[in-house]
């Protein structure tokens, strides 16, 4: 079983570039306003009316309607966060903070749609070779699964550092984890032949600075990276399907329900986990913090809040919650 066909030296010498400029972008619209609002707001204006209408036209590889709703819904989320960020009164207001939960469930939910939509097709579409099947429908019910495991939203804050980062410290490792293996199966089920750059490099964009740059602020990462990525592939759409660094899918069958096992497996086990934190620990996941208790959010909370208490909680939001000792 391999997940793609020969990777050519290029190909993966490309890779890294891919990665290392989504991961510079990202820390350039990170730490400077000026630059988020060029790239965000800008530059898709510009793309909108002089590029797009004649790169992602119909029959190219990203002119489905996905990739038109996803590359300005991955921007709104981008503005929104901007927003956040900067405007002191939004990052207090218990309904702005529900926006990042809602975009990301969103995204999440249309990626499901298009796997449920993949699943009865077969061969050439939209200018996208698919393989549809039953493993459409697992990764779909992980998509759901995913969404519906997202918590915490009314703990986000606003970074005290200059950079004034949107720091949400109930997002933990393990529910990144399980969305890039369910984002990897998604991309890998519904545009195979992009997955080696727009499921990997793309998701390991988002996840190594959330994990080793600014923890806490995985959302923010992964906006910015997704909506950089699909700017660029609307705007080049051959890079991914015809340029001598493309990398095809092996289309294979075994690949695919593996691939969407394991995503499903994954998210699975995150669910179990935190329905057991909400018994165990009587947690209300609509109301509160559910991952308090962990030393990951102690150590997020503690190296961002704005100021901290005794206990060390942030002292902005509209209710936040105790960490015990």
């Amino acid at each position: 079983m391999f997940l793609f066909e020969s990777i050519p030296w290029q190909s993966w010498v490309m890779w890294f570039v891919v990665l290392g400029a989504l991961i510079a972008l990202n820390e350039v619209t990170r730490r400077w306003k000026w630059a988020g609002i060029a790239f965000f707001v800008a530059l898709p204006l510009v793309l909108t009316v002089f590029v797009w209408p004649s790169t992602a036209g119909e029959g190219s590889s990203t002119g489905t309607w996905f990739h038109w709703v996803k590359v300005y819904s991955a921007l709104a989320g981008c503005l929104g966060f901007i927003l956040l960020r900067y405007v002191d009164k939004l990052s207090k207001n218990r309904w702005m903070l529900l926006f990042p939960a809602l975009i990301l469930a969103v995204n999440i939910g249309e990626a499901v749609i298009r796997d449920f939509q993949v699943a009865g097709l077969q061969g050439m579409h939209d200018g996208v070779f698919m393989v549809g099947g039953v493993w459409n429908y697992m990764n779909g019910v992980a998509g759901i699964l995913n969404a519906l495991t997202i918590c915490g939203w009314m703990g986000i804050f606003v970074s005290r550092d200059r950079s004034k980062d949107m720091i949400w410290p109930d997002m933990m490792w393990f529910w990144i984890v399980a969305y890039d293996l369910w984002n990897f199966a998604y991309v890998y089920n519904c545009v195979g032949d992009h997955a080696f750059y727009a499921g990997a490099a793309l998701l390991i964009s988002c996840t190594i600075p959330a994990f080793f740059i600014k923890k806490g602020a995985w959302l923010q990462h992964r906006a910015h990276t997704l909506a950089l990525w699909m700017m660029f592939t609307m705007a080049v759409p051959t890079f991914v399907s015809s340029s001598s660094f493309a990398v095809a899918s092996s289309h294979d069958t075994t690949a695919l329900f593996v691939v969407s096992a394991l995503s499903l497996v994954v998210n699975v086990a995150v669910a179990v986990y935190q329905v057991r934190v909400i018994v165990t620990r009587r947690r209300n996941p609509l109301r509160e913090e559910l991952f308090t208790h962990l030393p990951q959010y102690r150590e997020v909370v503690e190296a961002n809040a704005p100021t901290t208490a005794a206990v060390g909680v942030p002292a902005v939001g509209p209710s936040p919650t105790p960490v015990h000792a």
